[in-house]
């Protein structure tokens, strides 16, 4: 029996490859049935933000990228909702459908998964 796998995304999209490197890895697993999910936390949650331009940044969109998930078979996304108030970012604005998390329902979902990888 494969163990599960939690993905931790606590970087925003543009400061540095941690956040790419967290899809990578989601869909990679997903491509191989591991059973996963990703958790958005911190600034890890303006990936999940509407109407971003990376280009004026000179980075790549990962839009496409975490669009792809579900159909990778990573459907267990999850966004800290302390991280969305903090940075006003509103649960019904996002552009994935994320079941948002208090701290209690996070502390339950890490004890949940056999692994853990934040990035």
């Amino acid at each position: 029996m494969a163990k599960s796998l939690l993905i931790i995304s606590r970087q925003a999209p543009w400061a540095g490859p941690s956040a790419r490197e967290a899809l990578d890895i989601a869909l990679a697993g997903g491509a191989f049935d591991l059973p996963l999910g990703m958790l958005f936390l911190d600034d890890g949650v303006f990936q999940l933000a509407p109407a971003q331009q990376p280009a004026q940044l000179q980075q790549k969109n990962l839009a496409a990228n975490l669009q792809a998930l579900p159909m990778f078979g990573v459907e267990a996304l999850f966004a800290d909702a302390r991280s969305l108030l903090e940075r006003g970012l509103d649960a019904e604005h996002l552009t994935l459908d994320v079941e948002v998390l208090d701290d209690a329902a996070l502390a339950a979902l890490i004890n949940r998964f056999d692994q853990v990888v934040t990035l």
